[in-house]
């Protein structure tokens, strides 16, 4: 719809468009002052304010309030969240209070180690044997008392945690689903014009992300919050009442922590932000070209291409290695405040134990109590940013929730007359386009379309006639001006009542995924037929399907009605959706009928089925046309030309030819076939035709056309006997397999992560040294943990010292280390992060880079495959690197240094107490698995819960990309059924998975608990019986039992492994995959010199991807050198085949193609397509400039190509005066994909690019079908121009375009039917000369 107001608009704005496109959006911010300037330009070229990107300015949103995020639940389920809320800060408690009875402990072993200190100094003395007996009885109760607490502690641990883990994550679910349903159902409630501003893709997004944050900013991730918050509260609170004084003390690291993070995230993020941003110009530029991929293999600028792709890639490398450096440092500070922490509090601890202020017991506790408060409150910080990410996320739905538009088809109120005649009047309308508001389109418009009778809107395209249809349908209302319906204003009717009314056959037909006989039935909705019996329905669907041509092609179909027609029905051929499409408008028999150019996307022969089902479903209603090709709408009964937004003419088509100067008589010639000439001469004396035979020749043409849409054979069925073709496909069926057998069991397979690292090893050479360097550093970081263990012992040790002073001279001691351990740790972690990160950076853009080239490098088979969509193959470029940098980065160095904690703190413990080590050692898979536990259960449960969505989002994004067609079958409420329904899987799997993960989550949390319960109690056994020394003990347990704690939370640093060798091996797969044709490989002959002569012997040929659909069978044709040769055929006969075998993107089943007598299989791929220029439907251009896109054609080095030849193909293009009347001439930006030109004029620049090279063979596969009269005549006059002395092979739907051919070749099934001239294939009154009069517009 809006196209036709978007070609008038470009026309106006193309000029000053042109100062800025798609690679000036950098430079624009440096100078404030111009950029004001360049807005209010903006503002005065189109009217609303303008934003760099050309996009209407857009309110920012505030992020809704935290309370907000709940508007949806019910009083219950707040009730639940809350208990959860005290469970989850109990649990938090937990963990500071484990560091009291550790400190117990602790001063359990330092008392009794002190007797036995004594003991040992008086052997002899039989009092103190004594003392130290019952001191180890003593300390034996103790020990096994303050065990049992903390495992009593841990059992509630466990409970608390269950109970917050599943009320919130059930909730969390429960409330998504409602806002997911609220979003759709308030979407689709809104009226067309907020669509020309949100797309279907960003309904996805927010349908699939923006409600996957506010489902994590509303689930478990709020108890966490609470539960850290919890611990860090109850850890300084316990600190500070065990030893105000030292705790003070050591709260001066809460400072040094935050600003360190504060610095470090905000450097790194802005880093990010910026490195994502050159990835997605990347991306779009891969899009662009990925989506035209035929156009850049034909013009081999596959390197070209690459170059320009790269450049965005190193940019972002750049900053991701600056990003590298940040974190490294950043980190490296982190460690060295904590390390220096325990330094500080050894040294300080030991002046407060000589004052007599505290013991060694409340030391230890006051350490950890702070040290867990504050690792708390840096967890805390992840886990608020997901409700901050909620909230903002939540906005941008509810803005949308809360929308009440203008036109609002969920309002019930309104009129609903009992009769409907069906007269239409427009009084005085006037119009703009909302995203638009500055281009005027139907101005000042009065107009009557009579009840039942057939009117036609024509006019070029911007004139208004679409938007006629809009308004009728209440897309749109008018800015001034009624429309009525039946002398009632609609705006006083009510909508879904009025839409019901009204059925529309747009020029796209948009069909839903499911049968066809549900796609009519939508027809049904909202009308007395809606609740009818099935049977019942099933007769008006097969009815209306007969009137619509469609019975005859479904009733062949194996599975008839209720063949499924696919996503948006792309298992249809256009004039079978199209037939579809109209069977679903007429179902309901309503009494006004809209057809918005319902067959300018057919071919003649489907158009005249198509044509002949419009007449008929025409009968009886007000019908209401607009046509491109004028032949279609010669009978109705009254025709409007419009122009300008306004009514130029009106009256039949004779009346309307009287004026032979008039716009519709100009449109008429413009579009008029020569008719042959000995008809002219004939034809002077049958001028006098009455009207009574030209009735008769009516009826036998519409007979005809019925027994031709009954004769129709559908797509996909299969004869019994087999063909040749079908015969060679099992035979390379049957080799691939033959050659696959052994690959077969491993091909789709992930590959191992060994062989993984050997691939990206092999590819990342240059990282090798990092990686080496990295390592050092990383076993050197993962040994600083068990020699801190050592200290600490020590430290403790000090503690139990007899006298003030070996205290003093001992903790001092201990504190020094800890201060040199600080700064080693402080240099490793720095220089471990910083070279794995590095090192991550260059492989990620390495991937990307070999990525890009290995997509461009298949054959265009490879992008025939659904599951090689642009959209995938674009995603998967920017993901699967990302994916892998996850392993191979940061995670890497934590591995390689969680394993090197492991390994050198069981060496130690073994050294120093191997009893007690044995059971620390016995008990780390316990520790290490509530790492990998928490990260299955937390991290990884967002992940399935998103994919588990995606079928229910592709719904929601179905529905809101075919909005117009939902909204005129008033489908709304179908929709949101079907979504819903979608949406229960999902959240019943979700809800039984949560019982028994949550349940494994919470004993991994309550573990550590009962393993350090389980170490004291033997140690204290161990100790009292004096086999070993309290420092011995203290060695073992924070080497062993710490050290696997420590090593357990590698796994928080690890995104999922699977997910990043999924995306290597897919990596992989694309790199190893070699094209049969490969435009990449120096093999085969060079032609030094070609003629232009083509010939096709004996081809055979299906598509790769529908193997069962035969294409060409046996087809041969001979073109000369310097001739012009169209092909003619219905739309699947095969035209547009033969010019891609030509181009060699597929090679034939069978037969062979020849230029000059060479088979063009045996030539050197890159260097044959030098010769071959191909411009197609719908132009390619890149976001660059004019002339950047137009060298592109070229077939020599840029640099060798002078001004002159460039203007010289411009010339001969029909363009070189419009790129010279542009400000910046040939350095004009397009925009993306050309989108600040019209398609006239993007379609010339392609003309240029295509004779730029000078071909020897010019392809036209239907150059001009997608333009309008006016662009169509330059554009011809263009190729008319550029076919000269070349030879030119030319596809068209309009004959018009191609009268002047030198042989008109025929084509039907896939071999040519007749071959000759216009004038001869005329007299032959075949195949040709039945097409011609179905596009014959009027008989002079």
């Amino acid at each position: 719809m809006s196209a036709s107001a978007e070609s008038v608009n470009e026309k106006g704005v193309a000029q000053k468009k042109t100062k800025r496109g798609l690679f000036s959006r950098n430079k624009q911010q440096k100078n404030v002052s111009e950029n004001k300037v360049e807005v209010a330009e903006k503002q005065t070229s189109e009217g609303a304010v303008v934003l760099d990107d050309g996009k209407p300015k857009v309110e920012e949103i505030q992020p809704v309030g935290f309370a907000a995020l709940f508007r949806f639940s019910t009083k219950l389920e707040l009730f639940l969240d809350f208990i959860g809320l005290i469970a989850a800060a109990a649990a938090g408690a937990a963990q500071p209070l484990m560091s009291l009875l550790f400190g117990r402990l602790t001063q359990d072993f330092v008392n009794f180690g002190n007797a036995a200190t004594s003991a040992a100094a008086n052997p002899n003395d039989p009092n103190v044997q004594a003392e130290v007996n019952a001191a180890a009885v003593a300390f034996r109760h103790s020990a096994a008392n303050n065990a049992l607490y903390l495992t009593l502690i841990g059992v509630g641990m466990f409970v608390c945690t269950y109970g917050y883990m599943l009320i919130w994550v059930w909730t969390g679910e429960v409330n998504a689903k409602r806002v997911r349903e609220r979003y759709l159902q308030a979407v689709l409630r809104q009226d067309i014009a907020y669509f020309d501003t949100v797309g279907a893709g960003e309904v996805a997004t927010r349908i699939q992300t923006d409600t996957h944050l506010v489902q994590q900013g509303i689930s478990e991730k709020v108890a966490l919050v609470i539960n850290f918050f919890a611990a860090f509260v109850t850890g300084f609170v316990l600190a500070y009442i065990r030893s105000w004084r030292l705790a003070l003390a050591l709260s001066s690291i809460l400072p040094c922590i935050a600003i360190t993070g504060g610095v470090m995230n905000k450097f790194i993020s802005s880093y990010m932000q910026l490195s994502l941003k050159h990835v997605a110009e990347g991306g779009t530029l891969a899009e662009e070209v990925i989506s035209t991929v035929r156009t850049a293999q034909a013009f081999g600028t596959q390197q070209v291409l690459s170059n320009l792709y790269d450049k965005y890639i190193l940019e972002s490398r750049k900053v991701d290695l600056k990003a590298a450096t940040w974190h490294g440092a950043g980190l490296a500070v982190f460690f060295f405040v904590i390390y220096s922490a325990y330094a500080l509090a050894f040294d300080f601890g030991t002046t407060l134990i000589n004052q007599g202020h505290a013991s060694a017991g409340t030391v230890v506790n006051v350490i950890l109590a702070i040290l867990i408060g504050s690792f708390s409150l840096a967890l805390l910080a992840p886990e608020m940013q997901a409700i901050t990410h909620g909230r903002g996320a939540a906005a941008k739905l509810y803005a949308t929730i809360d929308r009440v538009p203008a036109i609002d088809s969920a309002n019930p109120s309104g009129l609903k007359p009992e009769n409907v005649s069906g007269h239409i009047s427009f009084e005085h309308v006037k119009f703009n386009y909302p995203s638009r508001p500055n281009v005027p389109i139907v101005k000042d418009l009065t107009i009557e379309f009579p009840a039942g009778k057939t009117c036609a809107l024509v006019g070029a395209s911007g004139s208004g006639k679409s938007t006629v249809v809009s308004m009728i349908e209440r897309f749109y209302d008018p800015l001034e001006g009624v429309v009525r319906l039946d002398g009632v204003d609609m705006k006083e009717l009510n909508l879904r009542w009025l839409r019901s009314q009204i059925g529309l056959v747009s020029q796209e037909p948009t069909l839903f995924a499911t049968t066809i006989a549900g796609n009519v039935a939508h027809g049904l909705i909202n009308t007395p037929y809606e609740h009818a019996s099935e049977e019942e329905k099933m007769k008006l669907i097969t009815e209306a399907c007969i009137k619509a041509n469609a019975h005859g092609f479904i009733t062949k179909m194996p599975e008839g009605y209720n063949t499924m027609v696919g996503e948006r029905g792309f298992l249809m051929s256009g004039g079978q959706k199209q037939r579809i499409a109209i069977a679903r408008a007429i179902v309901s028999d309503p009494k006004i009928l809209l057809l918005d150019e319902a067959t300018s996307a057919l071919d003649t022969q489907s158009e005249g089925i198509v044509q002949d089902a419009l007449d008929k479903a025409a009968q009886g209603r007000t019908t209401i046309t607009i046509a491109h090709r004028l032949s279609t709408i010669k009978n109705a009964d009254r025709i409007f030309v419009m122009g300008e937004g306004l009514v130029l003419e009106q009256g039949t088509h004779e009346e309307l030819l009287r004026d032979e100067n008039g716009p519709y008589s100009r449109l008429v010639a413009a579009q008029k076939l020569r008719e042959a000439r000995e008809d002219e001469s004939k034809g002077a004396d049958v001028e006098t035709d009455t009207d009574s035979t030209d009735v008769g020749t009516q009826q036998e043409h519409h007979e005809d056309m019925e027994k031709q849409a009954a004769a129709e054979v559908p797509l996909g069925r299969s004869n019994t006997n087999h063909s040749l073709a079908s015969e060679i496909i099992k035979q390379k069926e049957a080799q691939k397999e033959a050659a696959a057998g052994g690959r077969k069991k491993g091909g789709d397979q992930d590959l191992s992560l060994f062989m993984l690292f050997r691939r990206m090893a092999m590819i990342n050479r240059e990282g090798w040294w990092r990686y080496g360097v990295g390592s050092i550093f990383a076993i050197l970081t993962g040994c600083v943990y068990p020699a801190f263990g050592v200290v600490f012992a020590k430290g403790i040790n000090a503690f139990s010292a007899g006298t003030p002073g070996d205290r003093r001279s001992q903790g001092d001691a201990a504190a020094l280390y800890f201060f040199i351990i600080a700064l080693v740790s402080t240099l490793s972690i720095g220089f471990q992060n910083y070279l794995f990160a590095s090192a991550a950076a260059t492989l990620t853009a390495r991937l990307r880079i070999l990525g890009f080239r290995a997509i461009l490098r298949q054959d265009i088979e490879f992008f025939d495959r659904e599951e090689n969509s642009t959209g995938s193959l674009t995603s998967g470029l920017s993901d699967n690197p990302q994916k892998v940098n996850g392993l191979a980065g940061i995670t890497l160095g934590a591995i390689v240094q969680s394993i090197a904690t492991l390994i050198s703190g069981m060496i130690l413990g073994l050294i120093f107490g191997w009893k007690l080590a044995l059971v620390g050692i016995a008990c780390t898979p316990a520790l290490i698995s509530t790492g990998y536990i928490r990260l299955r259960v937390v991290v990884l449960k967002d992940q399935k819960n998103k994919t588990a969505h995606e079928g229910s989002a592709q719904l929601a994004c179905e529905a809101a990309g075919a909005i117009r067609t939902v909204a005129s079958l008033t489908r709304e409420q179908d929709c949101l059924r079907l979504y819903s329904e979608s949406l229960e899987e999902p959240l019943r799997k979700s809800n039984r998975t949560a019982i028994y993960s949550n349940a494994l989550y919470s004993i991994s949390q309550a573990m550590v608990f009962f393993v350090i319960a389980l170490v004291f109690w033997y140690g204290s056994r161990l100790v009292s019986s004096r086999e070993y020394s309290v420092f011995h003990f203290f060695v073992c347990l924070m080497s062993t039992t710490f050290g696997a704690i420590q090593a357990g939370n590698v796994f928080s640093f690890v995104p999922d492994i699977s997910s990043a060798k999924g995306a290597g091996s897919d990596l992989m797969r694309l790199f190893d995959s070699t094209p049969e044709i490969d435009a990449e490989s120096k093999e085969g002959d060079v032609l030094d010199h070609v003629d232009g002569r083509i010939e096709f012997q004996g081809i055979h040929f299906r598509y790769p991807t529908r193997p069962g659909v035969r294409v060409l069978r046996d087809l041969n044709l001979t073109i000369e050198p310097g001739s012009y040769v169209a092909l003619v055929g219905a739309s699947g006969s095969g035209k547009s085949t033969t010019i891609q075998l030509i181009e060699r993107f597929y090679d034939p089943l069978a037969g062979k193609v020849l230029i000059d007598g060479h088979n063009i299989a045996d030539l050197n791929v890159q260097e044959y397509r030098k010769h071959i220029a191909l411009v197609s439907q719908e132009p390619t251009l890149y976001a660059g400039t004019v002339r950047f896109n137009i060298l592109l054609g070229a077939t020599k080095p840029t640099s060798e190509i002078t001004q002159e030849e460039i203007e010289a193909a411009c010339r001969s293009a029909n363009i070189l005066e419009f790129i010279q009347s542009l400000p910046n001439g040939f350095d004009t930006e397009v925009g993306g994909k050309g989108s600040q030109l019209s398609g006239g004029q993007k379609q010339r620049i392609a003309i240029a690019r295509a004779l730029l090279r000078n071909p020897k063979v010019l392809l036209l596969d239907e150059a001009t079908s997608a333009l309008d009269s006016n662009s169509e005549k330059v554009v011809q006059q263009a190729l008319d121009q550029a076919a000269k002395g070349r030879t030119t092979i030319a596809i068209a739907h309009r004959l018009s375009t191609i009268q002047n051919a030198d042989c008109i070749y025929f084509i039907k099934d896939g071999r040519v039917a007749e071959a000759g001239t216009h004038d001869e294939l005329l007299q032959m009154k075949g195949g040709y000369y039945e097409y011609v009069q179905l596009q014959a517009l009027s008989k002079k």
